[in-house]
């Protein structure tokens, strides 16, 4: 599996309908509120074999509410 962080910037005032939003799908290992250039940042597992980018389109990029994302795929943990 990959480990992925994904931050997510909400339109603003929408970030809670984005985590209820979030929850429903049911991808995520951990979600946060931050402060700075991003409102949440996501840790989720993608399973191996899928295409990345094409499971994040598929899973984040549906939300109405949800401006822009910035991922940051991990390879080792020390």
């Amino acid at each position: 599996m990959a480990c992925l962080f994904v931050q997510i910037r909400c339109r603003p005032g929408t970030a809670y309908k984005v985590v209820e939003a979030l929850a429903q799908k049911e991808i995520h290992s951990e979600l946060y509120s931050t402060s700075g250039d991003y409102d949440l940042l996501m840790k989720l597992y993608v399973p191996d074999g899928e295409d990345i980018g094409r499971y994040i389109n598929e899973n984040l990029h549906d939300l109405p509410d949800l401006e822009r994302t910035y991922t940051i795929q991990t390879f080792n943990a020390f």
